[in-house]
């Protein structure tokens, strides 16, 4: 019974889960799996953690202030020029940064739906633009949380069975909990971070658990939620990594996502095939949901303008940025490169945004005696630390790339 209590109590964590699992995950985990085999599975296990920790002090923040946390980073300075600079980074980092993410988002699920109907993702794309938006404009956050949670249950069922059907190497696979860093591997390794531990998602999920829990008394229903879903998230990912492993011989070079389905169709049969594009679809269509909706989050709380799924600027904020996907995915615009190195540039800019949080999480006059105890600290500046420094790896390989080092 105590499961069934959980699973029903699911609701914010979901969405995170739901804006995480999108076509930059499916993409970054497949490309991941077809050159390294099960070899970086640790950093998914590593990425699941990173996320709890900085999740769950988002959630707390939005449980107990009543604050989102683009509101918060506002009213966290006296100088108005940080204040300035802090809203600036919020605007430019979070809200242009989901816009460019929303035509991957696009054309990733069109890209699994295509797979299933034989018709152009770029027909599809428009289509599914719009419907979100029209999830969105209902304003009944009730409606869009179902909704995103039943997706996310679509994608585990999907990525889950193709991963046993396609027979991974268990021995292989256990291994890839070891952590290693092979040769070449310093980018993807941010990537696959970069794809999890999402900067715009702290923004969401501050926001959104104001919908769904009323105090401080709930805080223990929000970190199962967080914990849960964020875990089944994490699943989903090292799934579609397995299958990849399974499905193609080390050192493969993926230049297109819809080669897994067809890769996996000879190993695991038709319905394997039309699993993979369900899950690809359910991906594409949860994030082109969820990261307008950050971005509404962020930018409105940061500009002081008014929150609610109704309000008009919202409402703008969104529109925008889903605007600006539907227009470049009925363009012809292929994202799969464009998808990975996004998601290195998130993990690049997340420790700016992590160490935000971490500032606030210690504020009593915000938080009372729910600020971070020295664990949560540690373990929130230790995560920080990590990503910056693989971040600052991923740098120096693009670099080396372009010729720069």
């Amino acid at each position: 019974m105590k499961i069934i209590e959980r699973l029903r109590s699911i609701g914010p964590g979901a969405m995170v889960a739901a804006a995480f699992i999108g076509p930059g995950t499916v993409t970054t985990a497949s490309v991941t799996g077809a050159e390294f085999g099960y070899a970086l599975v640790w950093t998914i296990v590593f990425s699941i953690i990173a996320t709890i920790v900085l999740q769950e002090m988002s959630a707390r923040l939005g449980v107990v202030s009543r604050h989102g946390l683009g509101e918060a980073l506002r009213g966290q300075f006296d100088s108005r020029a940080l204040s300035v600079v802090s809203i600036a980074l919020v605007v430019s980092a979070i809200g242009i940064g989901t816009a460019a993410y929303e035509t991957g988002n696009i054309l990733g699920g069109a890209a699994g739906l295509e797979g299933i109907t034989g018709i152009s993702a770029h027909i599809w794309g428009p289509v599914m633009g719009l419907c979100a938006a029209a999830l969105l404009w209902t304003g009944r956050y009730k409606l869009i949380e179902k909704a995103l949670v039943a997706l996310v249950g679509i994608m585990a069922i999907s990525f889950l069975i193709d991963a046993i059907v396609i027979g991974p190497d268990l021995g292989a696979l256990a291994m890839g909990f070891v952590p290693s860093v092979p040769e070449g591997s310093t980018f993807l390794i941010t990537g696959l971070i970069g794809t999890t531990v999402v900067g715009y998602n702290l923004f969401l999920h501050a926001g959104s658990v104001q919908e769904r829990w009323a105090g401080p008394d709930e805080l223990p229903e929000s970190r199962a939620d967080t914990i849960l879903s964020i875990v089944i998230g994490g699943l989903i990912t090292i799934s579609i990594l397995v299958t990849a492993a399974a499905a193609f011989p080390v050192g493969t070079e993926i230049d297109n996502v819809s080669r897994m389905a067809d890769q996996i169709e000879p190993l695991a049969g038709p319905y394997a095939t039309v699993l993979f594009s369900i899950g690809l679809f359910a991906a594409g269509f949860t994030s082109a949901t969820t990261a307008p909706l950050a971005g509404a989050y962020a930018t409105a709380g940061a500009l002081g303008w008014d929150t609610d799924l109704k309000s008009p600027g919202f409402r703008a904020v969104w529109g925008s940025i889903l605007f600006i996907g539907v227009v470049f995915s009925a363009s012809g615009y292929q994202p799969v490169q464009a998808i990975v190195f996004a998601q290195v540039a998130n993990g690049i800019l997340l420790p700016i945004v992590a160490l935000f949080l971490i500032y606030i999480m210690n504020d009593r006059n915000i938080l009372g005696e729910h600020v971070n105890d020295t664990t949560q600290n540690v373990l929130g500046i230790g995560v920080t630390l990590i990503v910056v420094w693989l971040g600052v790896r991923a740098l120096y390989t693009v670099g080396q790339n372009l010729g720069v080092f």
